[in-house]
């Protein structure tokens, strides 16, 4: 084998037909673009999350915090007095945070309340940094969090409202916003102490940081203050405290898995897009054969021209990798999923480093070549003689054909036993693992071994229902998907892989939704009224109240914090018996029995825990009133009561907290809630939590989740259209006399367009709908696997929206072979090969 001969050989198919040859790099080039953009768009998100972390200031020296048991553990504030003065320390920051409430844009308090920093007041010791405007002055100013100010369209000079201590609206301004992003749906921010004060006079301390006197080895007060300050502290130097370097690899993880699928699809289709190449070359090939060429010289040439293709693609596919970053980047703001991973407005680089360049050519070409062995092979095992038929494809050996239905029977045929052993292992470990592998044999044998018939007539039957309404061009085009059924079967299998994955996920969300929904939660009060800062509820709050569709109302008077039960925290709460009868009653629950002023009702859990007993009499600590013995009589029931872990039977231990709400049959529980907080204007911090609230916040976070899964198997749908694209460009090589033909009998250009992108559309919708159908049964499969039999739910509305959105893909992809057909001239068609 002559290495320059073969050299040559690769190179002429390249020299002649550049286009053609460079085609199966499409898909790889898209799929390597992915990959850098998952890598740069994670580098984003880690880089924000570094930039806005809570650092150490560098005048500190040392770090003091606590260990272990936090009921156990020394007070820190008591540890700065003892602190305060000692030798080498020059001065000592205690780091304090407060709870606030935040007047949201509807007027009303946010249903959980923030946890605000506390600025110490000294630029230098300032824990977060600001990426505009400046840290907030003692009093009437804050600084807000990137994804809030985001989300609220604030920024330096902007007003919002806080809430103080007492529940009454307090205006602020917005002096700066920081660099760190909100957790989940709480904003953060910073506030002053005079502010801080007025908002929650009751402030946490976490940390101290200590300044040290010059000269201080920090190292050797570090060692003296541990030993000095003894158990349950922790002592640490600064410098280590920086070392530790705040990351968020959740961006990162979850887009490199999902582009390593994408990378995978897109061997897939290069795979399929070289056999046709391959075999458009066939007769060239078989005049190689004729002349005396080896097998193993054609091979060497098809991938040495593989790697030279993986590598111009790896190249444009890395160059392309900032710019789809960006736009993953604006596609996780627009879905609002990058809101909830607490970074929003990610900047990757435009271009990706000399590392992630040198990354994309490296996997690219190693993936082309890869992809082309088997085509290759396959391409110089055919003999000169079939090789020179002048059929466009070779019909099949019966030999092939036999094989191939053998080994999609088997396939089917594993994919049911597989399916039965889910069944047969209801409610055990293996049971997912059986109905994983059914799925596979399945997609593998019905899309795979017997593709090449299902996926045709799957065509041809959407195109007979859709030529009734679009016309004779979308039912020819559901014909012309049979011509090349290996192709068009070898296209759709990614569509139906990423179909199937979307499908499936989102037949088990909404079914596992419509499951927890039908059957409901029976502790759930139908509305619960608290206030979000625990203060207690005035009268007004109880006459608001009491509106015509309750049925059963009980106040709960909370004991507050502190509290302790035989030495033991516990949360305790006062009720008034009867009132507590007459709500469980309506809730068809069983009432307490032997329930009085003197008597106690113990969560079934602090039995255990507490070593308390039904009959015992236990002494509650910490009540306004003085401590207060009592005994137990028996167990909460099982209706949420403001999370108490005991309940007393007299409701003046404490102002009123709580009160859950029976709504009347057949009255709105939305409705209710609307006119309490309508009755209470001058009470923002008052909040009506319903049931049918908590399940509409249920439904929202499941639908984020289906957007989430969605947007990240967009990466592999985008590539899998490619393939699309590839197959319809090569189609249009193939069938130029036929489009030619066409023109000459009166087709016109538009008609020739709406055909060439009529089969994109069918395409693209039969990997759908297949895909769809699969996922749909195999969702099935693992719900019955768990023991639960019902029919599945299927969110037709987000199957629409993403079906739409990969036909729209489907049809850009088929421009430019539509676009390439269209100007087929009749006479140069009709007379060129």
């Amino acid at each position: 084998m002559n290495p320059r001969i073969v050299t040559r050989l690769a190179l002429s198919d390249l020299r002649r037909h550049p286009g053609r040859t460079l085609l199966p790099g499409l898909a790889l080039l898209v799929g390597v673009a992915c990959l850098i953009a998952s890598l740069m768009l994670g580098d984003a998100m880690d880089a924000a999350v570094k930039a806005g972390a809570e650092r150490v200031p560098q005048p500190v020296g040392v770090v003091v915090s606590t260990v272990g048991d936090e009921s156990k553990a020394p007070d820190l504030d008591d540890v700065a007095r003892q602190l305060t003065g000692a030798p080498n320390v020059a001065k000592v920051v205690p780091v304090q945070k407060v709870s606030i409430d935040m007047i949201g844009a509807d007027g009303r308090a946010l249903p959980n309340r923030l946890t605000a920093a506390i600025d110490p007041g000294d630029p230098s010791l300032n824990r977060y940094a600001l990426q505009d405007g400046h840290t907030p002055a003692a009093d009437g100013e804050v600084a807000i969090d990137k994804v809030t100010a985001y989300q609220r369209h604030l920024s330096p000079g902007k007003k919002i409202e806080l809430v103080d201590a007492a529940g009454h609206p307090v205006p602020v301004t917005v002096s700066g916003v920081t660099q760190m992003g909100s957790h989940g749906d709480e904003p953060f921010v910073i506030v002053g102490k005079d502010l801080a004060a007025k908002l929650n006079p009751r402030f946490d301390t976490t940390e101290l940081d200590l300044l040290l006197t010059p000269g201080t080895s920090d190292i050797a007060e570090r060692a003296n203050l541990a030993q000095q300050l003894g158990q349950g502290i922790s002592v640490t130097t600064a410098d280590g405290e920086r070392s530790i370097q705040a990351s968020d690899n959740t961006v990162r993880v979850l887009l490199f898995l999902f582009s390593i699928l994408a990378l995978a699809t897109s061997v897939f289709v290069a795979g399929a897009t070289f056999r046709a190449v391959y075999l458009q070359r066939q007769k060239q090939t078989a005049l190689l054969r004729c002349v005396g060429a080896d097998r193993t010289p054609i091979v060497w040439a098809n991938l040495i021209e593989a790697l030279i293709t993986g590598g111009l693609s790896g190249t444009v596919g890395a160059l392309l990798g900032g710019t789809v970053a960006r736009l993953l980047g604006w596609i996780l703001d627009v879905t609002g999923v990058s809101t909830m991973l607490g970074a929003t407005q990610l900047q990757p680089a435009a271009l990706p480093s000399i590392g992630y360049l040198i990354t994309g050519i490296i996997v690219a070409a190693a993936l082309s070549a890869f992809a082309a062995v088997r085509p290759s092979l396959a391409a110089a095992r055919v003999s000169p003689l079939a090789a020179l038929r002048l059929a466009d494809e070779a019909t099949p050996e019966r030999r092939t054909v036999r094989a191939r239905n053998v080994r999609g029977w088997l396939l089917v045929g594993a994919a049911v036993l597989f399916a039965l052993g889910a069944l047969a292992t209801q409610r055990s470990i293996g049971s997912p693992f059986f109905a994983l592998f059914s799925g596979i044999a399945a997609v593998a044998g019905v899309f795979g071994s017997f593709g090449p018939r299902m996926v045709p007539f799957l065509g041809r039957g959407i195109g007979w229902i859709a030529g009734k309404v679009f016309g004779p061009h979308v039912r020819l085009a559901g014909i012309e998907l049979g011509r090349v059924p290996q192709r068009a079967a070898s296209v759709a299998m990614p569509l139906v892989l990423a179909s199937a994955i979307v499908a499936g996920a989102v037949v088990l969300i909404g079914t596992a939704r419509d499951i927890a929904f039908s059957q409901g939660d029976p502790t759930r009060p139908d509305a619960q009224i608290a206030d979000t800062g625990h203060r207690p509820l005035g009268p007004d709050v109880l006459k608001a109240a009491q509106q015509p569709e309750v049925d059963q109302l009980l106040p709960i008077s909370g004991g507050g914090s502190g509290i302790t039960v035989n030495g033991a925290r516990m949360g305790v709460a006062g009720v008034d018996p009867a009132k507590l009868d007459a709500y469980l009653q309506a809730v068809h629950q069983p009432v307490a029995t032997k329930f009085g002023p003197d008597s106690a009702l113990v969560g079934g859990w602090r039995l255990g825990d507490n070593k308390v007993e039904v009959g015992q009499q236990v002494t509650i600590s910490g009540l306004a009133g003085g401590p207060r013995t009592v005994t137990v009589v028996g167990t909460l029931p099982r209706v949420d009561l403001d999370f108490a872990d005991v309940l007393v039977g007299d409701p003046r231990i404490a102002p009123v907290s709580a009160v859950v709400v029976s709504v009347k049959s057949g009255f709105d529980q939305a409705a209710y809630r609307n006119a309490v907080l309508a009755a209470l204007p001058n009470s923002p911090t008052v909040t009506v939590t319903t049931a049918s609230q908590s399940t509409e916040e249920t439904q929202r976070n499941l639908d984020l989740a289906a957007v989430t899964l969605m947007v990240l198997l967009s990466l592999s749908v985008a590539v899998a259209v490619t393939g699309i694209g590839t197959a319809l460009s090569i189609s249009v090589q193939e069938r130029r006399k036929e489009v030619a033909l066409r023109r000459a009998l009166g087709v016109t250009r538009l008609g020739v367009t709406a055909g060439i992108l009529a089969e994109a559309v069918l395409l693209a919708l039969t990997g759908l709908v297949g895909g769809t159908i699969l996922g749909t049964v195999y969702a099935e499969l693992l719900i019955a696997g768990m023991g639960v039999h019902t029919w599945p739910s299927l969110p037709w509305g987000q199957l629409a929206i993403g079906g739409a959105a990969v036909v729209v893909l489907a049809v850009l992809a088929a421009v430019m072979p539509a676009r390439t057909a269209s100007r087929v001239r009749p006479a140069v068609g009709l007379a060129g090969s």
